[in-house]
């Protein structure tokens, strides 16, 4: 086998098989199918970066189509999100498709089922249908309704459609294998009565096709060459292609290329749920702010708390295809994203628990302008300029009044360096009655200024701190955050509730002061603010009131704290 073969994932092997087959090239077709019952999370990365990758890789067509056959749980909002995120993590659909467009064809191929003696109209409870299927190790017995006449079963198939029953009355299945080893098999649902409004048919229909019906055809309308899905779907591969084979039976002449499902394991991400019903519930508990909140695995989580599309594509390509079910760390997604902010984004100082710092000797009423470099890893980033002067911020556990010699920051006596600007010498502090430091009294070397040229400025000393001027700093609102669930696998747990390993610690707000280059900084913008992290400007930031959240920290301190 050739070294190019060896290095295709499964998927792309199948692909190459069939074009060594005879399938041309202009019928490779794919598509991501999202359900519009929520936002898209980082599991649906690996589902879109599979099928669009795909796309890119054999230069075909992919299609955006949205499975929309629920009006009880889907609404617009979701498909405008779905459709924006997809977008920015740098993807471009063909067409953009709705099963529902689909809905009067499916109808009418689910007749020709019933005629066919294929399908059938069941009205008996859902608890006496579900006694009927048996169990995983015991065959299943025929329901009184199972051999109805076709005449009758047209007969109410037409009054369900024009409304005559109550929801939950009338059901279509298909006429299969009532003793089928696979469950799946056992005459499945294909229509249920909702009277509901569909946010794009209206009123239109009262009855919606199942997932497992609607899915394999609108691949086959749509004419996809590889329907691309998650692993819990392959036990649904039998009903998919049953399904497809009897429709295909007397549409090949209009639909000629019959879809080919294959399954690879879901994206699971540690410390994360995954479920659209769970983080469901966290929005409209209030235990976040949104779908977009920040601790959320949304998309639109990540985009607002700072990730790049880059860092995720990145992330996905690494996990890689696979057939088997695993969890991947979130530390490898945290690191992807330092990987990428470290070469874009500029490097600002801002000071997140402030201490103030008097330089004695540096003249009162003195200001300057240093140069500093925007960010080393870019030679085309730039400089720009940071006041100084007498009167500074460091921050407080940049200091102690003694430690020992592993201690490289400030402490009485000692000498450090202030980052773009002088060495300072702390001598003596001020405190509080409750014994807490209020001001540092420090000196500075006046021949110590950096990129001065001086031998002074070359000495060498351990400690470089961050800091901002006092008198021009600017006020802002930093929202720290953490993990939203303490343990790394919150809904594995079988005797607990997912919500009982919530993070009460996962947002701190705080007052920071940053730098002054800061103030013109717009939504979205991404900086490192030196020594602490990276971060980002949130949408609920103004020019009069800066935001910023943090995005990840500068190393991965969560194993190590949490050992």
């Amino acid at each position: 086998m050739s070294e190019e073969k060896k290095s295709l994932n499964f998927l792309e092997q199948i692909v190459e098989e069939d074009l060594a087959n005879g399938m041309p090239k202009e019928n490779l077709r794919f598509r991501f199918p999202p359900e519009p019952n929520g936002y898209l999370h980082i599991g649906h990365t690996k589902a879109i970066g599979i099928s669009f990758g795909l796309g890119e890789k054999y230069n075909a067509p992919v299609n955006l189509r949205f499975d929309d056959t629920n009006p009880a749980k889907e609404e617009q909002e979701y498909v405008d999100a779905i459709k924006r995120d997809v977008a920015w993590l740098g993807y471009q659909w063909e067409k953009e498709c709705y099963s529902s467009d689909y809905f009067q064809q499916l109808y009418d191929w689910a007749v020709q089922l019933i005629k066919d003696g294929k399908a059938y109209v069941d009205n008996q409870s859902s608890e006496a249908m579900a006694e009927q299927k048996g169990t995983p190790t015991q065959p299943g017995v025929a329901g009184p309704n199972r051999d109805k006449s076709v005449e009758e079963n047209l007969d109410l198939f037409t009054r369900m459609k024009n409304g005559e029953f109550e929801e939950g009355s009338h059901v279509l299945r298909a006429k299969i294998d009532m003793a089928s080893p696979n469950m799946l098999m056992r005459d499945p649902i294909m229509y249920r009565i909702l009277k509901k409004e569909h946010h794009r048919t209206g009123s239109d229909w009262v009855i919606y096709p199942m997932y497992d019906w609607t899915h394999g055809e609108s691949d086959y309308i749509e004419q996809v060459s590889h329907s691309l899905c998650s692993l819990e779907f392959k036990p649904h591969r039998e009903l998919y292609n049953w399904f497809r084979d009897n429709v295909y039976e007397y549409s090949q002449s209009e639909y000629p290329l019959p879809p080919k499902q294959r399954e690879f394991s879901r994206l699971n991400l540690s410390y994360t749920v995954m479920s659209k019903r769970k983080l469901m519930k966290l929005v409209e508990e209030g235990i976040v702010s949104g779908w977009d909140d920040p601790r959320m695995p949304t998309i639109s989580g990540l985009r607002r708390r700072g990730y790049t599309p880059a860092s995720i594509r990145s992330f996905v390509e690494t996990v890689g295809v696979s057939k088997r079910e695993n969890v991947i760390d979130v530390a490898l997604l945290e690191f992807k994203i330092r990987e990428d902010l470290n070469k874009t984004a500029n490097r600002v100082m801002g000071v997140l628990d402030p201490v103030k710092v008097v330089i004695d000797n540096y003249p009162e009423d003195q200001e300057e302008i240093l140069i500093a470099e925007n960010n080393p890893e870019d030679e085309n980033s730039g400089t720009r300029e940071v006041p100084f002067s007498r009167e500074i911020y460091i921050e407080r556990e940049d200091f102690r009044e003694e430690a020992n010699k592993k201690f490289f920051r400030l402490k009485l006596g000692k000498e450090v360096r202030l980052k773009n600007a002088y060495f300072i010498t702390a001598n003596s502090v001020e405190k509080d009655e409750n014994g807490n430091i209020t001001v540092i009294h420090c000196t500075y070397d006046p021949l110590t200024k950096s990129g001065s040229g001086t031998e002074e400025s070359k000495r060498k000393v351990k400690g470089t701190l961050h800091w901002v001027s006092i008198k021009h700093a600017v006020k802002a609102e930093v929202r720290a955050y953490d993990r939203l669930f303490s343990d790394e696998a919150p809904d594995s747990h079988k005797d607990k509730d997912f919500m009982e390993f919530l993070n009460p610690n996962s947002l701190e707000k705080i007052t920071a002061y940053v730098e002054p280059s800061l103030q013109t900084a717009k939504i979205g913008d991404r900086f490192q603010f030196q020594r602490l992290g990276y971060f980002n400007v949130d949408d609920d930031s103004t020019p009069e009131n800066l935001v910023f959240n943090k995005t990840v920290g500068l190393r991965d301190n969560w194993a190590k704290k949490n050992k």
